[in-house]
């Protein structure tokens, strides 16, 4: 008997889920994610940057290194943020032409590349971003000699924690520290 009403409660549950998902799956996508605007990629690359000076407790002699430090850093987020945004508007660009079944707008949309040609624009990305980790790396090494033992770990963890503008959905935080530390 116990277990006909343990099993009709899980079925209930269960199916109540179900119908749950349902419902949520056939909202509107409007107003669904997160969607970081300038001012907020600016406000969380200062809280990352201001997180990073203020966990490694910097003498006044560090102090003079720090700026490059800073510097890269905010070049490294400030790209990002431009690839994102070049991204979105490209995918807002495709809905609203599909939406619109208007064929002049379709043909004065770029086509899409073909395999070679999206080798060639990830090759070209990738070393764009190399370019902006060597600068980083760069401007770090004169700060990173002189921190201690305590400084030298902290400043690589919250490195690694600062990788997102965002904290995003599921995304490498952390994404350029790791990729250095998985080249090793």
């Amino acid at each position: 008997m116990k277990k006909a009403i343990v099993a009709g409660a899980i079925a209930l549950t269960l199916a109540g889920a179900g119908f749950a998902l349902a419902q949520q799956s056939a909202a509107p996508r409007e107003g669904r994610g997160f969607r970081s605007s300038a001012e907020d990629v600016a406000a969380f690359t200062d809280a990352r940057v201001a997180g990073l000076k203020a966990g490694l407790k910097l003498t006044a002699e560090q102090e003079k290194n720090w700026p490059a430090v800073e510097a890269a850093i905010r070049d490294l987020a400030k790209q990002r943020a431009d690839r994102m945004k070049e991204r979105a508007d490209r995918m807002a660009a495709r809905r609203e032409a599909r939406r619109g079944g208007d064929n002049a707008q379709q043909q004065q949309q770029q086509p899409r590349p073909d395999a070679i040609g999206r080798l060639r624009q990830g090759a070209d990305a990738m070393t764009t971003r190399a370019t902006a980790l060597k600068t980083l790396a760069d401007a770090s090494e004169p700060l990173y000699k002189s921190l201690d033992d305590g400084q030298k770990r902290r400043f690589s963890m919250l490195l690694r924690m600062s990788g997102r503008p965002h904290g995003g959905h599921g995304h490498r935080h952390g994404h350029w520290q790791r990729r250095a530390d998985n080249a090793r």
